[in-house]
């Protein structure tokens, strides 16, 4: 399995910025695609986007949104540290939530393919 830990995750107010990372290690040839969910009190978890990673390589060619964030975010990696960041910018209150980056097979943008997660990282938006 792929061990994924979050990182960045804090405050910011209204129409501010943060950037998540999330570090990759282990068997990373066993999954295709690195993605971010998120998770708010009350609500479903939300897959937020993705991105291909295959044969260990990230390709920022092949990236997926969930329409709330389609504008706002971005998601983008690093093959040399195998690390995928997620850069939210114009954040909102409704973006407050617990967001986890996740791994998976087969295709990056459909978010039922995500099946390995890390602990999450806290963004709260006031």
């Amino acid at each position: 399995h792929v061990q994924l830990v979050e990182s960045g995750g804090g405050s910011a107010l209204a129409g501010g910025s943060l950037t998540l990372s999330c570090a990759a290690s282990g068997y990373t040839h066993s999954s295709s695609c690195l993605g971010w969910f998120r998770k708010a009190p009350g609500k479903e978890r939300e897959g937020v986007a993705g991105i291909v990673f295959a044969g260990g390589i990230i390709d920022d060619g092949h990236t997926y949104y969930g329409d709330s964030v389609k504008g706002r975010f971005t998601i983008a990696g690093d093959p040399a540290k195998n690390t995928v960041y997620l850069q939210m910018n114009n954040l909102q209150p409704e973006d407050t939530a617990m967001y986890y980056c996740a791994s998976g097979s087969l295709a990056c943008g459909r978010w039922s393919d995500y099946n390995n997660w890390g602990q999450g990282t806290q963004v709260t938006v006031s």
